[in-house]
C-alpha cells in the first residue's frame, strides 16, 4: 500500500493530521519490521474508529505492533477517568482468549470491601487505548459478546452499571488460522464489528534478517520513540473527519458495488449497509496518508477487498474472493472514472 503522498493541498490542521499519523506510523516502524500494509491498515482503523482482526500465526509481530502502537500515545488525563471516579487509562492491555475465561475477567467485576462494607467496581483490562484480544476465537460467546458492547459502543456493562471506555478505546484482535481445534469461530454479527480483517504472511527474507540484526537495538530504544498525546489524535480525527472530501460518485460507486455483490450467484450473503458507513471515514484517512484532501478511486480499490473480505460469505465451490470482487467493481468503477473525467473537463472549462 503506497501512503506516501504529496503534500496537503488544503488547511494547516490537515497536515497537522497528517504529522500526527507519520509520528504514529514512524513509532510502530521502529518496532516492526516488514509490515508496512498491516501498519498502514492499523493505523487507518486506529484513525476511522474501527477495530482490527489480524488472521496470523504466533510469533509474527502482532504483540509488538500492538504493545508499539498503545506505547506511542500519551494519556493527558481527559478521558472518563477524569470525569468520574475511574484508573487513568493505560497505554496497552493484553488479553489471552482461553476457553475458560469469563466476561468479569476482561470487563472487570465487582468487590466486596469489608472495610467499607460495599461494593467497588475493580477495573477489567479493557479499560485502555489500545487492547491486544489474542486468539479471539478460543473463548466462549459469553466473553465474545462482552467484547461486542465495548468494541460498538465503547461501555461496559457490570450488575447494570455502565462504565465509559475511552474514545481512544482500540481494538486488535487475533486468530490463529491453522489450529482451529477447540475455537469457537465468531459470528457474521461479530465479524462485521471489525473495520479490517487482515491476513499475514511470512515477511520476506530481507525483512526476517534485519530483524535478526536489529532486535538487540529496537530493545533498547522502544521507550525513545515519538510519543502523541490522545488529544492530538482525537483532533487528527477530527480534522480529517471534516475536511477530508468524499465526492457524491464515490458512494454511489459503493453502492453500486455491494448491490452487485449481493445479486451475484457465486455470493451467498453480501456485506452490510453498516459496512459501508465504516468504510467512509477510512477512505478520509487513508487519502490523508497519501497527501490528498479528497477520497479517490485508487483509495477506493485499496481499501474494499479489506473491508468485504470477511463479511461477503461466497457459494459452496467459490473460493477466489478477489475475483468476485473485481467482476463486481468493473462496471461502477468505470462509470465513476466517468463521472471523474466529466467533472473535470467541466471545471476546465
Amino acid at each position: 500500500m503506497d501512503t506516501q503522498g504529496s503534500e496537503l493541498e488544503t488547511s494547516a490542521p490537515l497536515s497537522a493530521a497528517q504529522t500526527v499519523l507519520q509520528q504514529l506510523k514512524q513509532a510502530v516502524k521502529a518496532q516492526v519490521i516488514g509490515r508496512d500494509e498491516v501498519i498502514d491498515l492499523t493505523l487507518i482503523a486506529l484513525m476511522a474508529d474501527g477495530h482490527v482482526l489480524l488472521e496470523d500465526f504466533p510469533g509474527s509481530g502482532k504483540t509488538t505492533l500492538a504493545k508499539a502502537l498503545g506505547e506511542a500515545i500519551i494519556d493527558d488525563g481527559k478521558g472518563p477517568s477524569a470525569l468520574a471516579e475511574q484508573p487513568p487509562i493505560v497505554p496497552f492491555r493484553r488479553i489471552q482468549f482461553t476457553p475458560d475465561l469469563l466476561p468479569s475477567d476482561v470487563t472487570g467485576s465487582s468487590v466486596f470491601d469489608a472495610d467499607a462494607n460495599t461494593f467497588h467496581f475493580r477495573y477489567g483490562p479493557l479499560f485502555a487505548h489500545v487492547v491486544l484480544a489474542d486468539e479471539i476465537n478460543r473463548t466462549s460467546p459469553k466473553v465474545q459478546s462482552a467484547m461486542l458492547e465495548a468494541m460498538g459502543e465503547k461501555q461496559v456493562t457490570v450488575d447494570n452499571v455502565t462504565y465509559k471506555l475511552d474514545s481512544l478505546f482500540f481494538v486488535i484482535a487475533t486468530q490463529n488460522p491453522l489450529d482451529l481445534v477447540g475455537t469457537y469461530p465468531l459470528p457474521t454479527p461479530q465479524l462485521d464489528r471489525f473495520l479490517f480483517k487482515i491476513t499475514m504472511a511470512h515477511i520476506d527474507r530481507d525483512a526476517e534478517l534485519q530483524v535478526l540484526d536489529t532486535w538487540q537495538q529496537r530493545r533498547d530504544q522502544s521507550q525513545e520513540a515519538v510519543k502523541v498525546s490522545r488529544s492530538d489524535i482525537l483532533a487528527a480525527r477530527r480534522t480529517i473527519d471534516e475536511q477530508v472530501h468524499i465526492a457524491q460518485a464515490i458512494k454511489t460507486a459503493l453502492v453500486d458495488i455491494s448491490r452487485r455483490l449481493r445479486d451475484d450467484e457465486r455470493v451467498l450473503q453480501g456485506n452490510s449497509t453498516r459496512s459501508l458507513v465504516l468504510i467512509l471515514p477510512a477512505l478520509q484517512v487513508l487519502a490523508t496518508l497519501r497527501g490528498r484532501a479528497y477520497v479517490s478511486a485508487e483509495d477506493l480499490e485499496t481499501l474494499l477487498p479489506h473491508v468485504l473480505a470477511h463479511r461477503v460469505e461466497l457459494a459452496p465451490g467459490i473460493a477466489d474472493f478477489n475475483k468476485v470482487l473485481r467482476d463486481c467493481m468493473r462496471e461502477p468503477m468505470e462509470q465513476l472514472a466517468r463521472s471523474t473525467l466529466k467533472k473535470a473537463s467541466v471545471t476546465t472549462a
